[in-house]
């Protein structure tokens, strides 16, 4: 997991050669006017997904973890009270994997909880079990999906 200001984003460009592409497009001047929407990048290798959405309670909410992607998270409005734990930590499934929506659910608690303001990101890899859109409001981010092996 990472948590750092999207101005210092090109520190982690050399980590996955998705990562240029990724940043480049959270870095558009039009971000925040953006719809809700699908936003292909790079095919299925590389694509990013606006929302705006209710905040959730943490008991509303489970860890996630994604085999396929990494998520890069940035939020435009609000604040995401993010929720962190390893997956090799996670003792408590719920549910099986869903490759086609390439995710699966665990009930455990988070170690760790990061406040994620407006103009912060957090890149979580496959093996970070994550709990987003823990808030008071909506929140207003996008989401990165940046394909663990480009396709």
């Amino acid at each position: 997991m990472i948590i750092d200001v999207l101005t210092n984003s090109d520190r982690y460009r050399a980590l996955h050669q998705g990562f240029a592409e990724a940043f480049a497009f959270l870095r558009r001047p039009d971000l925040k006017d953006l719809a809700v929407d699908r936003y292909v990048i790079d095919g299925d290798n590389v694509f990013a997904i606006v929302a705006k959405e209710p905040g959730r309670s943490k008991d509303e909410t489970q860890l996630e973890i994604h085999e396929k992607y990494i998520d890069i998270q940035l939020v435009l409005n609000g604040i995401d009270d993010m929720g962190w734990r390893p997956k090799s930590l996670c003792r408590l499934p719920a549910g099986e994997y869903d490759p086609e929506d390439d995710i699966r659910f665990f009930a455990d608690t988070p170690m760790v909880r990061q406040p994620v303001s407006p103009g912060m990101f957090a890149v979580f890899f496959p093996e970070d079990a994550h709990q987003p859109l823990i808030a008071e409001g909506q929140i207003h981010k996008v989401v990165v999906k940046v394909a663990v092996g480009r396709r």
